[in-house]
């Protein structure tokens, strides 16, 4: 019986993994069919002439120091983000007062456009600092309300039956709660870095730092580079999805308790 469903679950998974490819296939020959039409390179190259250009790309220094520039504030902000989250979020689960005093910190900041942000950045912040405050302020609320949620969903008898034993308030903290909002902080996680990773290049498109990948996309643009354009939006989109693969791999290894 187990060997009959591990097998059903392999077949389920090359079956899943065939249907993801055949969509990107189908992509690139939508891809193809706009480009033609379109009728110039110069409004929608194709997918050869879009990998040409990024492997021109890939053979320059400045395509790596960009590219590590822009990892560098994107973690940065995301380690600023997961730092506040867990100083307001755990409070706030554990006091309901607490809770409703910054729930209109997080509302503002969830609702407000990421554009108005950025105008007032560029206003307060050195340029270099612009995108690393926008991706802080993007992930920071998703976080602390899935940190707050988690610690709010923790099992009311596990903390009960601490009690009765006289456990310690630190121990109930880390032997308990952590691990009750681990899944919480993992899916928050992976919504914040996928929010986040976008709004720290748009921050670089906008603020224009010396070097970023928003920067140089917003050069290519500025000289009707559409190839490199669309060559940076590929690398941009590789790098989340290694971002998302990552946390879909650490829950695994992290939660394995989970079913």
């Amino acid at each position: 019986m187990q060997w009959a469903a591990t097998c059903q679950m392999k077949n389920l998974f090359t079956q899943n993994r065939v249907i993801s490819l055949s969509a990107v296939i189908l992509l690139l020959i939508l891809w193809e069919i706009l480009s033609v039409t379109s009728g110039s390179d110069q409004i929608l190259p194709g997918p050869d002439d879009t990998l040409v250009t990024l492997a021109r790309m890939a053979g320059t220094t400045a395509f790596y120091h960009s590219l590590l520039v822009t990892l560098l504030r994107g973690l940065l902000g995301f380690a600023l983000a997961l730092a506040v989250a867990l100083a307001l979020g755990i409070p706030a689960g554990l006091n309901s007062g607490f809770e409703a005093a910054i729930r209109p910190v997080i509302v503002i900041f969830r609702s407000t456009p990421v554009i108005s942000i950025i105008l007032l950045a560029l206003i307060w912040f050195q340029v270099n600092q612009v995108p690393v405050f926008i991706g802080f302020l993007t992930m920071f609320p998703i976080l602390t309300t899935n940190i707050s949620q988690g610690i709010r969903h923790t099992e009311p008898s596990f903390i009960q039956m601490a009690r009765l034993y006289a456990v310690s308030d630190s121990r109930i903290l880390r032997e308990i709660y952590l691990p009750s909002i681990l899944p919480w902080l993992v899916s928050g996680i992976s919504t914040a870095v996928g929010f986040g990773w976008r709004s720290v290049i748009i921050g670089e498109v906008l603020s224009q730092p010396r070097y970023g990948i928003g920067a140089l996309m917003q050069d290519a643009q500025s000289f009707l580079l559409v190839s490199e354009v669309i060559a940076w939006t590929l690398v941009a989109i590789l790098i989340g999805s290694l971002f998302e693969w990552l946390i879909h791999r650490g829950e695994k290894r992290i939660i394995r308790w989970k079913p």
